[in-house]
């Protein structure tokens, strides 16, 4: 079993304007700084939300923020012609706020815009994907800052939210650091969610985008506060937490801090190791997950799962005619003899198969793990337009005679 995250953090704020930044009055700061030029950096709907966020202060307090240049990186080409060109969400925020955009995949030959002819004093990346060199840092007189949705240094990397839920965390939150000139999230923590820090909104069954929606304008709101107390400025003061001590194991019992970009191979079910729970957190951190299964002794095909929800291992009993029944009792195991459920076929070392057994479930299917079962809503099958996973299973045992594995035909009932 996954361990939960248990964090006993003592936090150092060695002024007490700081305290500020985590509650629920405005707090100020008896540092100065001229009004800020900004060059906002950002992709996606959380770096939208503090870019909202900006523009709202910009507004209410234009002493503080003067002007906001937004980077985004160049809409990619998609679809299956790759005809249609998809734009970063971030893109049309900035136009609708009717900010100047400026669309970049790299630093290199690019100097910092000049709105309204003055430089450019303060870079703010927030989910950006580039890495800002020191060169761009330095030609800003206030440096960088970041906003990164957990509790530095715990998630540090490109996938935070997603390994939040991964790792069963309780307890969440949001840092404000300066952009470091050497790597990714290594820079002065200036402010971050204390102790007792955020409860992950429904626990044990929130996904990433109600965790996105949750965390998103608590990192907006430490933004914006940061900028007001002029954090930025200074003596900088690390506020980060000094201590983490308690159990926080990833699921191979090794002590996890950083979150890796998610790759495909996440998404992989692997259902001779993976347990219950850990599949339904896979859905829930990373959407839409896949395996493959054998079709026959030298073919296999990807199967997509969706509408994935963690249920009790069912009770599976047979009649003598061989019809099985879910949760049917076997009070009189004489009178039937068993029989294998339906199962698919899939292996981790080339030609060793293992079935998978499952049952049907009106129109989705329970497969069973070691401690527990799933339940599937849908299925796309590879070549196949998604499905009820009931349909989708029977399509391919329509295509496919039944018969023992060793036989050559690894699908279906032996």
């Amino acid at each position: 079993m996954v361990s939960w995250l248990m964090l006993r953090c003592s936090v150092k704020i060695p002024r007490p304007s700081l305290l500020g930044l985590y509650g629920a009055t405005r707090s100020y700061s008896t540092k100065s700084s001229k009004p800020l030029r900004i060059l906002f950096c950002g992709s996606d709907d959380f770096s939208s939300a503090s870019l909202r966020a900006l523009d709202a202060e910009r507004e209410r307090n234009p002493q503080l923020i003067k002007s906001i240049d937004v980077l985004c990186r160049p809409g990619k080409p998609s679809g299956r012609s790759l005809k249609n060109i998809r734009e970063v969400p971030i893109k049309a925020v900035a136009q609708e706020l009717s900010l100047p955009v400026h669309e970049r995949d790299t630093f290199t030959g690019w100097d910092l815009p000049k709105p309204q002819g003055e430089s450019i004093n303060l870079i703010i990346a927030v989910s950006f994907g580039l890495f800002v060199p020191p060169r761009i840092l330095k030609s800003a007189e206030y440096g960088g800052l970041n906003v990164h949705p957990s509790l530095l240094p715990l998630f540090r990397g490109p996938a935070p939210l997603q390994h939040t839920i991964l790792s069963d965390a309780q307890k969440t939150g949001v840092t404000l650091q300066t952009l470091d000139d050497k790597s990714f999230d290594r820079g002065i923590i200036l402010a971050q969610t204390p102790d007792p820090f955020l409860s992950v909104p429904n626990w044990g069954h929130c996904n990433y985008h109600e965790l996105l929606e949750f965390i998103s304008p608590k990192a907006a709101s430490l933004l914006v506060q940061g900028l007001r107390d002029r954090v930025y400025i200074p003596p900088l003061l690390n506020v980060g937490l000094s201590t983490i001590q308690g159990d926080r194991n990833d699921f191979l019992g090794h002590r996890k801090t950083h979150a890796t970009k998610i790759t495909p191979e996440d998404r992989k079910i692997d259902f001779l190791a993976w347990e219950g729970d850990r599949i339904y957190r896979h859905y829930r951190a990373l959407g839409r997950l896949w395996t493959n299964v054998w079709i026959d002794a030298k073919t296999t095909k990807r199967l997509i799962f969706e509408d994935i929800t963690l249920v009790e291992k069912p009770k599976i009993t047979w009649t003598e005619s061989g019809e099985h029944r879910p949760g049917a009792s076997a009070e009189k195991p004489n009178e039937m003899h068993s029989v294998p459920p339906l199962f698919v076929v899939t292996s981790t070392v080339a030609k060793t198969w293992h079935p998978v057994m499952y049952v049907e479930d009106g129109n989705g299917v329970i497969f069973n793990t070691n401690d527990s079962a799933v339940r599937v809503g849908s299925i796309t099958v590879e070549g196949q337009s998604k499905k009820t996973a009931s349909k989708a299973l029977h399509s391919l045992q329509e295509c496919l005679a039944f018969g023992n594995c060793a036989r050559g035909n690894v699908y279906g009932r032996p």
